[in-house]
């Protein structure tokens, strides 16, 4: 399993046991009341054959229901859906030989279906009143949710700050484009800031579905902070990633980068394609693709034919009404259109820089 595969099976169980939730709301009752309890959602075969005892229910599951039955010793099995309680007060027999790092009985056994099974599989410590799940390999105690939005609340804050320096990189960047003076320290720039805000974005995101309903508020904060973002990210990539067509390994080479590597701007240019830069003041050209898509009503496959055909955004630039009528799918009043738009984002950038 990559690390996003897992990823993706945390956040799905996440989802499951999120505050709104009925299974997340028995178990917090099962938690103030401080009696413990052992949850598989799963009632598959490799399941069922691990169970020993208890009795069948087959019952839509709600929150007191699953309170009641955990006052039993037993597990409490549900569908795999978890909308129903399938069985309760089971005995669950993992193969003693799967690897466990736990040492309560409890935990371990819950480590040990999870892992032999790959069910979501809810411990419930009597003793230190916390919620631990087991998916797989995976292991993850549930926060308080108090504490959760505290958390959530600081790391928007900190979006916010890199969010701000991401765009006044950006905004440098669109100058420097229109002079033809960018360098790969200057892409390489950009493209650090941008990966930070998308890393930031990526932990509230993790909040807000721990949060589930006590998230939403957050959940829009987040919205509003990378609205549009993500496609200046893609856009700046597409322009300067040194083969045509290779971004989205650029782009995944990116993410890959670890904190330090992110920091060093050849790293951050090697993900692009060039193999070697002597310097940060290597000069990059861009295709065009970022500026051309802030020309208002411009369609994606008139971009395509105006990159096609030029190349390079300094000969779109430098390209007069007629030579621009000449591309497929460009009118003389599209022509004109896309030089007045062209020298209105010039004129904006500059005025923006003076400021």
């Amino acid at each position: 399993m990559t690390a996003d595969d897992r990823k993706d099976s945390l956040m799905a169980a996440l989802r499951r046991l999120a505050p709104g939730t009925r299974l997340r709301e028995g178990l917090d009752q099962i938690l103030r009341a401080r009696t413990g309890g052992l949850i598989v959602v799963g009632d598959g075969p490799e399941v069922l054959e691990l169970c020993s005892g208890g009795f069948e229910l087959d019952v839509e599951l709600t929150p007191a229901h699953l309170y009641e039955l955990a006052k039993m010793d037993g597990a409490i099995i549900l569908s795999s859906d978890g909308r129903r309680i399938v069985r309760a007060n089971v005995q669950l027999i993992p193969d003693p030989r799967v690897l466990s790092f736990e040492t309560g009985i409890r935990h371990r056994t819950a480590e040990r279906m999870a892992r032999q099974t790959g069910a979501l599989v809810i411990a419930i410590s009597q003793r230190r009143n916390v919620i631990t799940v087991y998916r797989g390999d995976l292991r993850y105690v549930l926060r308080d949710p108090a504490l959760m939005l505290a958390k959530a609340n600081q790391a928007l804050a900190t979006l916010e700050r890199y969010r701000a320096v991401f765009l006044q990189a950006l905004g440098h960047l669109t100058v420097l484009e229109f002079e033809d003076l960018v360098t790969a320290g200057d892409v390489a720039y950009v493209l650090g800031r941008a990966e930070q805000v998308r890393r930031i974005g990526q932990e509230i995101e993790g909040y807000t579905v721990e949060l589930g309903t006590e998230g939403r508020l957050v959940r829009l904060q987040l919205d509003e902070l990378l609205s549009g973002l993500e496609d200046e990210y893609r856009l700046v990539v597409r322009d300067y990633v040194a083969e045509p067509g290779a971004e989205r390994e650029a782009l995944a080479a990116l993410h890959a980068l670890s904190p330090e590597e992110l920091a060093q701007r050849a790293a951050v240019v090697r993900c692009l394609g060039y193999a070697a830069q002597e310097d940060d003041e290597s000069p990059l050209t861009p295709r065009g693709y970022r500026i051309l898509h802030k020309v208002p009503r411009l369609p994606a496959a008139v971009i395509e034919n105006l990159v096609r055909h030029f190349q390079r955004l300094p000969r779109i630039l430098a390209a007069t009404v007629d030579q621009l009528d000449e591309v497929e799918g460009i009118g003389g009043v599209r022509a004109r259109a896309i030089k007045d738009g062209l020298r209105r984002l010039q004129d904006q950038a500059f005025l923006e820089r003076r400021h």
